[in-house]
């Protein structure tokens, strides 16, 4: 009670009562009773109820029971009784048990006599409705109110500067009337919505209001106005500018759409162009991104690129890169540009300069970007250089405000960025330059990453090209041709090989590999396995046994990169192989491979199926066994031998690969440049990228050499074979119209038929191979020990043989075979013109 001292003092002018949970009048003040007459004494412990003339308004009774507070106005009984008007603030006071007490506050402005009733509320709810038509009209959200039949009653002064007009100029009109098209069509139809169901509506529009010379972003919200009995009878619009919330929404969807659109491919203008695609309209009225002439065009090599372990480096690893010491002053070339209006500005083509001091030009040498607005003329200006169709975009249209954003990763300048708006947007500000400097930062890193790409694919092309066959050898016993297709920008450069091998006895190798994964690793290893294969091939080893060896050497490199963990290289390596001798005289055909596809045999009536040969484990498992299996080719057979990249796709699975290759290699025989592209064209879709993987294809169609061309004759061990021996081969070269190779020949049948008559076993074996471009004479034995080629002292009888075969023919060599060994000599026909 102490508390409220002041205000049930005689002197206080606001009227105060208080009323229990049961409705019981339990406190009256002294201004309660100069307000409606009644002494505390008449009150107290009445029902409250009894000093009401009218019943309590429905959100009264709402508040009452939800013990929420309220305020309004009550229609009271006056002591003498008339009905007064008055406007109370009722509080709850809940008591610990649950019920609530209410005490009510009545308005009775400061200064006011008590005793006068009447003239107390009325003045207080006049100064109420002056607030509120204060708070209404000053309010800076702009509001107006319309009629039930949706005709404007009133507008606040934000509404008036908005609309345009004067109010009493739109007084009585519908909103359509006032303003008739978009947005306020649709805004007609949800009045009409909020008017029939009596619910709320918003809804975010972004146009220009007729009172405004910018487009905005607004919030409008549309609702009910109810009377005491919750009938609609009017709707009221507010508008709230919600332009800056909606930009930086914007701003963080357009940085999101950078991240995600630009730098989806390893090309240096692809990434240009994705930025130009991505700021043009949603940012930017013209776009234009020019590259440093070294950067675009891979020009220079950078030493960054070159030791790509700096790329952490920062700035000072990179801060001579692009050969940028002062990049304004190498020339540029335009990489993209985008308009929102007819026409590029300036297509990409030749290398050109922005003005000096110019702001691209000020971009590029100092790395910054800048803001810029000023006449159409003066922006023209800075892009003469860029030729006559910048210039026009940028002063013709009427630009008025720019962003020169330099493009850079890693400290090094890579280019400039232009972005300009046209009149009808708004200049650029502050923030724009924040946020096009942050979508460029990415374009740069992307642009970098790209270049240090295409530098790193070059030297693994380089390299890859340099390691395979540059043309391939024309050997006797097949004829063949090939095609290699590298993977796009996006898989690297892989490790794919294929290789054509001369044998000894008019044989031939043909060989297709495949190393696992990509770039300049895999080629280093496709590059190595294809020396070993060169090298075990000259041994003149039996497929399987070559695969043993090369599936060692695979597992050695594995070992040796899982010591060393260089940066970027792969922790293990395998590989495929797919190893095949053809021998043209007897027409067999040995194979073995190494989890490497089966080859395709095609015979001369047209057939095509997949060799049914042991598949093997991939190289670089160790210790695993390999099997060869053999089989006689008809002469014009063709084998087709591939790697995998050829008929896996990610739009079908190998199985309709695998079927659309043997399709592609049916039907009568035709040229074999002819059926290699025909493979291509049925396996590989018309596309502008490249394959996804490696391709390497090699075709060789079998020949057999004739029974004429190819004469041999079993030898006694004895010395005087040796004679009968040259008697043979001379005989022989006269038939075949050699005899000018008589001589050497002679020689070289001699010491090879001697060795084998003093140094090893029998049966002993001369034969003699005409072939299309070379004589080879064999001389095979029952001895498995290999001959050794040494200087003979002065003094000595012999030991001279083999140097002097090594040096009167072209090439020789000894192969190992499951009876013995064969020593065999190559001279050249040419040698015999």
């Amino acid at each position: 009670m102490d508390a409220n001292s002041d205000l049930l003092s005689p002197t206080a002018t606001v009227p105060v009562a208080a009323v229990d949970a049961g409705g019981t009048v339990t406190l009256w003040s002294p201004a309660a009773r100069h307000a409606l007459g009644y002494a505390p004494g008449e009150v107290i412990g009445r029902p409250a109820a009894a000093l009401l003339a009218a019943p309590l308004p429905p959100p009264a009774l709402r508040a009452l029971t939800r013990s929420t507070p309220w305020s309004g106005a009550l229609t009271a009984r006056h002591r003498d009784g008339g009905a007064v008007r008055v406007t109370v603030r009722a509080h709850p006071c809940p008591e610990g048990d649950g019920r609530v007490q209410w005490v009510l506050l009545g308005a009775a402005p400061e200064g006011v006599p008590p005793g006068e009733p009447d003239t107390v509320l009325e003045e207080a709810a006049q100064k109420d409705a002056a607030l509120k038509e204060w708070a209404y009209v000053q309010s800076p959200i702009a509001t107006a109110v319309y009629d039930r039949d949706l005709r404007l009653t009133g507008a606040n002064g934000e509404m008036v500067r908005l609309s345009g007009r004067p109010e009493e100029a739109m007084l009585g009109l519908q909103l359509t009337e006032i303003f008739p098209g978009a947005p306020f069509d649709e805004f007609g139809r949800l009045m009409a919505q909020v008017l029939r169901t009596g619910e709320s509506l918003r809804t975010d529009t972004f146009f220009r209001a007729p009172g405004q010379s910018r487009k905005r972003a607004w919030a409008t919200f549309f609702t009910p106005l109810k009377d005491g009995d919750g009938r609609v009878q009017g709707v009221s619009i507010a508008a709230l500018d919600r332009t800056e919330p909606h930009r930086a929404r914007q701003r963080l969807a357009m940085v999101n759409d950078a991240g995600a659109r630009i730098g989806t491919t390893l090309d240096v203008g692809r990434t240009a162009e994705e930025l130009a695609e991505v700021t043009t309209g949603a940012f930017a009225d013209l776009v234009s991104v020019d590259l440093l002439d070294s950067v675009l065009h891979s020009s220079v090599l950078h030493s960054s690129v070159l030791h790509s372990g700096d790329a952490a480096g920062g700035a000072g690893a990179g801060a001579d890169d692009a050969g940028a010491g002062r990049p304004d002053a190498e020339p540029v070339r335009r990489a993209a540009a985008r308009s929102v209006l007819d026409g590029l500005p300036g297509e990409p083509g030749g290398a050109f300069s922005y003005a000096p001091q110019s702001p691209p030009a000020e971009a590029l040498a100092s790395g910054r970007p800048s803001l810029h607005r000023a006449e159409a003329a003066a922006i023209a200006a800075w892009a003469d250089g860029g030729g006559p169709a910048l210039s026009r975009c940028l002063g013709g249209e009427g630009a008025h405000s720019v962003l020169a954003v330099p493009l850079g990763a890693r400290g090094a300048t890579l280019g400039v960025a232009l972005f300009v708006r046209y009149p009808g947007t708004e200049p650029f500000d502050a923030d724009d330059l924040l946020l096009a400097e942050e979508i460029a930062a990415r374009a740069g890193v992307c642009v970098d990453n790209a270049r240090r790409y295409a530098v790193e694919r070059a030297v693994a092309l380089t390299l890859q090209r340099s390691l395979l066959p540059g043309r391939l050898p024309e050997p006797t016993a097949v004829e063949v041709t090939s095609r290699y297709l590298p993977a796009g920008a996006q898989a690297g450069v892989g490790g794919d090989w294929f290789d054509v091998i001369p044998l000894s006895g008019a044989r031939v190798a043909l060989v297709v590999g495949d190393v696992v994964g990509h770039g300049l690793q895999a080629s280093a290893v496709m590059g190595r396995l294809r020396a070993a294969v060169r090298t075990l091939a000259d041994l003149d080893l039996p497929p399987d046994e070559l695969l043993t060896h090369l599936d060692d050497l695979v597992v050695q490199l594995a070992q040796d990169q899982s010591a060393e963990r260089l940066p970027g290289t792969v922790r293990e390596t395998g590989a495929t192989c797919l190893y095949v001798v053809y021998d043209p005289v007897s027409r067999s055909c040995v194979l073995a491979r190494a989890g490497h596809p089966a080859p395709v045999l095609v015979t001369p009536d047209g057939t095509a199926r997949f060799l049914d040969i042991p598949g093997g484990p991939p190289l670089g498992l160790g210790g695993l066994p390999f099997e060869s299996a053999e089989l006689q080719l008809p002469e014009g057979s063709l084998l087709a031998l591939y790697t995998d990249g050829l008929v896996e796709s990610h739009d079908h699975d190998i199985g309709a690969g695998l079927d659309g290759l043997r399709t592609a290699l049916s039907g009568p025989a035709a040229p074999l440049e002819r059926t290699c592209d025909a493979v291509l064209d049925a396996l590989l879709p018309r596309r502008p990228e490249r394959p996804k993987d490696d391709i390497a294809l090699l075709l060789a169609r079998t020949r057999a050499l004739d029974a004429s061309q190819v004469r041999s004759w079993d030898l006694p061990a004895e010395r005087s074979t040796v004679a009968e021996a040259r008697k043979f081969a001379s005989e022989q070269l006269t038939a075949w119209g050699l005899e000018e190779l008589g001589f050497t020949t002679e020689l070289v049948v001699s010491e090879l038929v001697t060795n084998a008559v003093r140094h090893a076993y029998a049966p002993i074996r001369l034969r003699l191979i005409r072939e299309r471009s070379a004589l080879i004479c064999e001389v095979s034995d029952a001895s498995s020990t290999s001959p050794r080629m040494r200087r003979a002292r002065v003094t000595d009888e012999g030991g001279r043989g083999l140097l002097l075969v090594a040096q009167l023919t072209e090439r020789w060599g000894t192969r190992f075979t499951a009876e013995g060994k064969t020593i065999w000599a190559q001279q050249p026909l040419a040698a015999a013109g």
